[in-house]
């Protein structure tokens, strides 16, 4: 009995060494490793949400093609939030509570995105990297330790956009334009730095109307914006409502000098509204530099969807569920806090240098694996992460022409940052 008793004990001391080795060395994961996805595919934002969906799945497809994580594949658990932010809420419970995932990628509003940092990710030790949150409340709630390093976006903030309506603005000539735009977070922190800019620019808004989603019409808020006698509407919406707006804008005798933020960058809108009420409109939308790493991006879009990568958020979610796989990867361990310390290590800047795409993704991995450093640039072109999770970049001027969308200017990363200084952001 005292040599059984004794053989026990020695067997479970070498299970436990054993384990104690494992964890040391990080123990194998459990495949496949899952990452949880916020999206809206139904509600107001549907119509862009569903592009960015697939986008972010593309670039789950490029990592599993490359080997995977750890060599396991990745699975994109995704979650529709339809643009509220109490479903993002729960979405993000169910994703941490019940998949147990260790990351989590996408989430599109900016409200929505406050929401989950305030309520979930923060508490839970979550990393979450969004690609199209801009507001700068978030930022704020970083300045004051309340997301405790785990929040992080791969698209700039709402003051990029802001620089921009005001340039497109200017750049035609108005000097007194209206604003309608979504009523939260997002849309109120975009108007101030809107004021901001377009004041500095030599323009003053002639007045700003809000409006609240989803609603079958919006001819109130449109006779309240036409009383104010601008010179033109700088149009602050998703794209359902978008449209309804710019629709019965322009039934109801308003000018057709349309000045439309990024979420109206689609076919669906041109269609929804008409091409030939916009042969006069401008959009905005963040922009990609040249250069081989958005190359890569676009030749891979293009060969799974046959069709070139323009669109809100269709750069920035690639951008973002690649960066995190490959801190996944650097990460001893696959948990929240390795993993948002693992983030800006993939963006070393004396790290070797790689891109998107199954070939440039395989030699990430293969480098963090031999554990050399990588620096990822990504779809969006080089991006780095600063104290507050924040990136920097430049902007783009688009209009219709032909019924299609086109590039009309680019106000390039070195011009937005003296129009930041210029303007006292």
């Amino acid at each position: 009995m005292k040599t059984r008793f004794m053989l026990a004990a020695a067997s479970a001391l070498g299970l436990m060494l054993a384990g104690n080795a494992a964890m040391a060395q990080g123990a194998a994961p459990s495949c496949p490793i899952k990452l949880g996805a916020i999206i809206p595919l139904t509600g107001p934002q549907g119509p862009i949400g569903k592009p960015i969906a697939d986008t972010a799945q593309l670039a789950v497809e490029h990592v599993n093609a490359a080997g995977g994580v750890k060599g396991c594949p990745i699975e994109m658990v995704l979650r529709d939030d339809t643009g509220q932010p109490t479903l993002g809420v729960d979405a993000a419970r169910y994703l941490v509570d019940v998949q147990k995932v260790p990351a989590i990628v996408g989430v599109v509003g900016s409200g929505i995105a406050t929401a989950i940092v305030s309520a979930v990710t923060t508490s839970a030790k979550v990393p979450m990297v969004s690609c199209c949150a801009v507001t700068p409340t978030l930022t704020r709630l970083s300045e004051e330790g309340k997301t405790g390093g785990y929040f992080f976006r791969t698209i700039p903030t709402s003051r990029v956009f802001a620089v921009a309506h005001a340039v497109a603005a200017t750049d035609r000539g108005y000097k007194n334009p209206v604003v309608i735009y979504v009523n939260n977070d997002f849309g109120s922190a975009l108007l101030r730095d809107l004021e901001k800019a377009i004041g500095t620019l030599g323009g003053k808004i002639a007045g700003a109307i809000p409006y609240n989603e989803n609603q079958p019409s919006y001819r109130t808020e449109v006779n309240q914006a036409l009383a104010l006698k601008g010179d033109a509407l700088i149009l602050i919406a998703f794209s359902q409502d978008g449209a309804t707006l710019a629709r019965e804008w322009i039934s109801l005798g308003g000018t057709q000098n349309l000045v439309l933020h990024n979420t109206l960058r689609s076919q669906d809108f041109i269609s929804a509204v008409g091409a030939r009420f916009l042969t006069k409109a401008a959009g905005i939308d963040n922009a990609q530099v040249a250069g081989a790493s958005v190359d890569a991006f676009n030749a891979g879009f293009k060969a799974k969807f046959n069709r070139d990568p323009v669109g809100p958020g269709l750069h920035t979610v690639y951008d973002s569920a690649v960066v995190t796989a490959l801190a996944m990867q650097q990460a001893a361990t696959l948990d929240g806090t390795a993993i948002r310390d693992a983030l800006r290590q993939v963006q070393d800047p004396a790290g070797e240098v790689v891109v998107p795409g199954v070939e440039g993704i395989k030699k990430s991995l293969e480098a963090i694996k031999a554990g050399r450093k990588v620096r990822y640039v990504g779809a969006t072109g080089p991006f780095t992460f600063d104290k507050n999770g924040d990136v920097t970049g430049p902007a783009l001027v688009w209009k219709v022409e032909d019924g299609k969308l086109v590039t009309d200017k680019v106000i390039d990363l070195e011009q937005m940052t003296a129009l930041f200084k210029r303007i006292g952001y």
